[in-house]
């Protein structure tokens, strides 16, 4: 596989986990290793990758605080192309509405997982996330929301078990006020670019397709062949098709979406208020950064003392 192809799925891989990397315990286990091989160069080994895992969630909570901090949230009406942080009400965007995987409750969007217990471990056996789009609405308007690859945050928890089974869902619900930072486009409408000339010649090649009707209509001569002003007539009528369809086009009311930015920057949606959302990261930052530097005290500790 071409490095081309492994850089973009390694930072899907890194956002897709960013959440289970910050709250999986990975450092906990790792110091259990540590301590289980009772040597010196596993505690090192162990506290190293303790500092790296602690300075990359550190990083990618401060990441994801700055961009919230910085993006100014927009009405869905005078949102601009591009990078938007959005606030409305969730709504189902078509009938019959979705329901979660496991409780059967309606819903906007559901993650699941399905844990076996193991002896003092929970085996995952089945995990999953919905992706079907939904409705965002404000005083303004309304927007389309793809959460296709969206980073979801919600306070809609449900855990639960059953004999050796352990269930835990996540959903978005109908009219949680949800806060969507993505990329930001509207179709349809006068705003919908439309080229003119790449329209006149793609329609001009589908005509070509059936010569005998463009022959039957426009070969005045009978000749076979349309040149000059027959030619001329064609694209002519070629145009006025093309002019009449970009005014149907542009008479058609718009549609606003909001989905994955193409850069790979931050898209969320999380329906928790703006302030735990900020407070989140920053606890979560901190948290990871006195990891960080008691990792490599840690590490200090280790190759000053133990000496096997």
């Amino acid at each position: 596989m071409a490095l081309e192809d492994v850089v973009p799925e390694a930072r899907e891989w890194l956002r897709r986990s960013y959440a289970r990397l910050i709250t999986s315990g990975a450092q906990v286990l790792l110091l259990f290793i540590g301590a289980q091989l009772q040597s010196r160069m596993a505690w090192l080994l162990c506290l190293g990758l303790v500092a790296f895992i602690s300075v990359l969630a550190w990083l990618s909570a401060l990441y994801r605080l700055r961009t919230l901090r910085n993006t100014p949230v927009s009405t869905v009406a005078s949102a601009a192309q591009g990078y938007v942080e959005l606030s409305g009400r969730g709504q189902h965007f078509c009938d019959p509405p979705l329901y979660s995987q496991l409780r059967g409750r309606p819903c906007l969007w559901c993650r699941y997982l399905v844990e076996e217990e193991e002896g003092d471990e929970w085996r995952t056996v089945d995990r999953g996330e919905t992706s079907a789009s939904f409705m965002l609405r404000d005083h303004t308007g309304e927007c389309v929301v793809d959460p296709e690859s969206a980073e979801i945050v919600t306070r809609h928890k449900d855990r639960w078990t059953d004999q050796n089974m352990r269930y835990t869902e996540w959903v978005l619900i109908e009219q949680d006020v949800l806060r969507v930072v993505g990329q930001f486009r509207t179709q349809g409408g006068a705003s919908e670019p439309f080229d003119t000339r790449a329209e006149l010649g793609e329609m001009l090649a589908a005509w070509k397709q059936d010569m005998p009707r463009l022959l039957a209509r426009y070969d005045l001569d009978r000749d076979g062949l349309l040149l000059g002003d027959e030619w001329e007539s064609v694209r002519c009528d070629a145009l006025r098709a093309v002019v009449q369809l970009r005014t149907s086009r542009q008479q058609q009311p718009e549609t606003h979406l909001v989905g994955r930015p193409p850069d790979g920057a931050l898209f969320l949606i999380s329906n928790m208020p703006h302030d735990k959302l900020l407070r989140r990261y920053l606890l979560w930052g901190w948290a990871h950064l006195a990891l960080f530097f008691a990792a490599l005290s840690g590490m200090a500790w280790v190759a000053r003392n133990v000496h096997s």
